[in-house]
């Protein structure tokens, strides 16, 4: 398994670079996200999820989110996007 972490803040004046520096994880084999440091987001966030997502889907990789903020757990339940990417087994929310 491989990871790779977020930074501190996930909105969206840094989705773009943020959704960047994921998909080159992504590109090398990084099945995991780290959200631990996740202090600052922003509906943003959800959209750079979903991205990540869906591109590690196309490559065949089941991207495992971990440490997700318990109140951007709850956004993505809101949007009805939780069950893609919420792991019951590392996100108890």
């Amino acid at each position: 398994m491989s990871a790779f972490v977020t930074g501190s803040a996930l909105t969206q004046s840094n989705a773009r670079a943020a959704l960047k520096t994921g998909l080159a994880h992504i590109a090398t084999g990084a099945d995991q996200v780290d959200c631990a440091p996740l202090a600052h987001f922003d509906s943003a966030a959800l959209a750079v999820l979903l991205a990540w997502y869906r591109v590690a889907r196309a490559r065949g990789i089941a991207l495992r989110v971990l440490n997700l903020p318990a109140q951007l757990a709850n956004l993505a339940r809101a949007y009805g996007i939780d069950t893609l990417i919420l792991d019951n087994k590392n996100n108890p929310f």
